[in-house]
């Protein structure tokens, strides 16, 4: 494109004497790529900045692959071959076993209780290699379960149910009451739970709501005890060097373990969750695509009004020779600054927001609906490259037509043009 088209296309876009409508016009244009193109990266980042919160304090708890197994009572009594097994395979890091049941839970004497679920663990110890960071987010007391009397047979409450039930660690005790491992009284017909009464010797906090506010964590032996396992546990946690390559080791210790084995990676595990978040992130996306389509649709109007405005010049500068082919590329220059500009200063701001909306937390959440207290953005570089080259193209698209209008002009015609 030579200096003179260049020139040209941006005098068309600039006001002139007596006539600034259409240079308002073109601040409008871009205008709706800026919003567009800022509401897109913002949003975007928010979806993923959701996906990547709620993945990662799911995860504290949650191990990349879990091995369980069919049956009737859904418990693994030869464990200890298993995780031979597990361990020996490729991409595996760590292997632990695990007891997850379901009990209630009551403090002392008080007549509350509730529901909870309870997860035996391997007790924390020097050298350990674990599965899952749960360990890590003790706010008081250790994952040792040791009680007063340096016996492993403690509990270590999820804050909020630390906090309702109003336990304090080292002093108060709890009881919980195991319905899955109750057993038919042959005298009076009826069936007889499970109770036992623990030492409250921690309490962890990972900012996920449904750990801190349903869980209860036990020594395995402690959990075996309560859901009346004996030395059976409910499955085996795997580690893999890669979390996203935990699908292809599930599958792989699938096929090596077989039957009754079964495995479930972290996001089978919270699949309908992470397909919802998938799902909206696709409609928010297409949603705001609409936007950028919306200033495209103005950059239209833009240029056929420059078209319009420029008719008698036009066809005095094809009358002096200038060929169809630079008249079309002033108006697809002119197109291109609008979209240019529009993108880059959609890009700016919209980084800009995201970057204050995660590091400031301006936007609160209720932890207890969206299982986070606050709105986290992150900002993926490829998803940021993706809307800027659909805006770049788009915008580029719009021009196509008011370009070819102008090249189309017949300089007689343009020239009697009132």
């Amino acid at each position: 494109m030579s200096r003179l088209e260049l020139h040209i296309a941006w005098r068309y876009l600039s006001s002139r004497r007596g006539s600034k409508l259409l240079s308002l016009i073109s601040v409008i244009a871009i205008g709706g790529v800026v919003v567009g193109v800022s509401a897109l990266i913002l949003i975007i980042g928010v979806m993923n900045g959701l996906q990547k919160d709620l993945r990662e304090k799911i995860l504290i708890g949650s191990p990349d692959v879990r091995v369980l197994t069919y049956g009737e009572d859904l418990a693994m009594p030869d464990w200890q071959s298993v995780i031979k097994g597990v361990v020996g395979t490729s991409g595996v890091v760590a292997a632990a076993p695990f007891v997850h049941t379901q009990a209630g839970i009551s403090k002392g004497h008080s007549n509350y209780a509730e529901g909870v679920f309870v997860m035996g663990i391997v007790p924390a110890r020097p050298g350990l290699n674990e599965v899952t960071s749960i360990r890590q987010t003790a706010r008081a007391g250790d994952f040792t379960f040791r009680d007063v009397r340096g016996v492993p047979e403690g509990v270590v409450l999820g804050s909020r149910l630390a906090a309702r039930l109003n336990v304090i660690v080292g002093v108060d005790s709890v009881t919980l009451i195991s319905l899955g491992s109750a057993k038919l009284s042959p005298v009076t017909g009826m069936l007889t739970p499970n109770i036992r009464k623990y030492e409250v010797t921690g309490i962890f906090e990972t900012g996920m709501y449904e750990y801190d506010n349903a869980y209860v964590l036990m020594a395995l032996p402690a959990a075996q005890e309560l859901a009346q396992l004996g030395s059976a546990v409910t499955g085996i946690e795997v580690k893999t060097v890669d979390r996203w390559d935990a699908p292809r080791v599930a599958r792989l210790l699938a096929d090596t373990l077989g039957f009754p084995r079964r495995t479930e990676d972290w996001q089978q595990q919270n699949s309908s969750l992470f397909q919802a978040l998938k799902l909206e992130k696709l409609g928010m996306t297409v949603i705001l695509l609409l936007i950028v389509l919306v200033a495209a649709f103005n950059i239209v109007s833009t240029l056929t009004m420059v078209v319009t405005d420029k008719t008698r010049e036009i066809g005095i500068l094809k009358a002096m020779g200038m060929p169809a082919r630079s008249i079309r590329r002033i108006f697809f220059a002119q197109g291109v600054v609008i979209g240019l500009v529009g993108t880059l200063s959609g890009l700016a701001l919209g980084l800009g927001s995201a970057v204050a909306v995660d590091r400031f937390r301006l936007i609160p959440l209720d932890p207890a609906v969206y299982f986070i207290d606050h709105l986290p953005v992150d900002s993926q570089p490829l998803d940021v490259a993706l809307i800027v080259v659909a805006s770049l193209i788009i915008t580029a698209i719009a021009t196509v037509y008011p370009a070819h209008q102008a090249a189309s002009l017949y300089p007689v015609e343009a020239i009697r043009h009132e």
